[in-house]
């Protein structure tokens, strides 16, 4: 099936209109369009939506649906995980019956600190005033926390899918660390052990090459391969915030987990996660 659960429109920081996505979703033959808002922090920032305006999303999304019933759609949030500054992800899904929840980390979070490092963004400068701000340069602390951060979010918040799970890689670009170092390949083990156990869904999300920030999917082959070791299942998004990223290398993401071995896509039917096989 043709679809994509990771969508962002303008209530949060996505450029275009929902009714956009789901045109070009129906011109590009898609079976399921999933959107997934960023969910409201507990303190303010540019990239969220508002929660007073989460019903109206939601309501929007059925009032299309019903409208056009060639595709299905579906409303989720993507959460932020951050301690001490993050709503569990319980609180939206119940609250406003979502369809699903994205885990995502944006923002890692040292310990007895309120400053944040942001290792997203267009610029990486930004992520490089973090590290040496916050973690005194060294690379090997600062990229543990983000890790470690994930591990918390995996053991204690209830979602479906993890989001581009090893983007702490996307500004380094092997500068301050190689991902076949065996400090780093520790973690990503053990984030596969936890996803495993928790019976998550991973996605490989296409956003990072197509926005020419980062040289490969996430997650990294090393990844998809001990992913596909332990059958866990991916969906394929585009993390798409424009209509015309919907589609954006989702033929070559769906090769690259054929090649490493991933025989699950996960699919949402009547409110449950089924899965179907992964086929050239």
């Amino acid at each position: 099936m043709k679809c994509n659960y990771h969508t962002h429109c303008l209530y949060c920081d996505g450029k275009e209109k929902i009714e956009k996505y789901v045109e070009r979703a129906i011109d590009e033959n898609f079976d399921l369009l999933g959107f997934s808002s960023h969910a409201p922090l507990l303190q303010e920032n540019d990239f969220s939506i508002q929660e007073n305006e989460i019903q109206q999303y939601h309501n929007e999304i059925i009032d299309l649906q019903t409208i056009d019933p060639q595709i299905k759609l579906f409303c989720g949030l993507e959460c932020d995980f951050i301690p001490d500054l993050s709503h569990p992800f319980s609180y939206f899904k119940e609250k406003y019956q979502l369809d699903y929840i994205i885990g995502a980390i944006h923002l890692v979070k040292p310990s007895n600190r309120q400053d944040l490092w942001f290792i997203d963004g267009k610029d990486p400068k930004v992520y490089d005033d973090g590290l040496y701000r916050l973690f005194d340069k060294n690379i090997k602390k600062a990229v543990t926390f983000f890790w470690e951060q994930t591990f918390e979010m995996i053991e204690t918040q209830q979602f479906d899918i993890i989001a581009h799970c090893d983007k702490i890689k996307m500004h380094n670009q092997n500068r301050f660390f190689t991902e076949d170092e065996k400090w780093y390949i520790s973690l990503v083990d053990h984030a596969i052990e936890l996803i495993k156990r928790k019976d998550l869904i991973i996605e490989i999300n296409t956003r990072g090459i197509y926005k020419g920030r980062c040289n490969d999917f996430y997650p990294s082959d090393y990844m998809i391969f001990k992913a596909a070791e332990q059958d866990i299942p991916f969906v394929i998004s585009s993390d798409a915030h424009k209509s015309e990223e919907l589609i954006l290398y989702i033929e070559e993401a769906k090769k690259r987990l054929i090649d490493l071995g991933v025989k699950r896509l996960a699919i949402l039917e009547n409110g449950k996660w089924e899965c179907e096989t992964l086929k050239k």
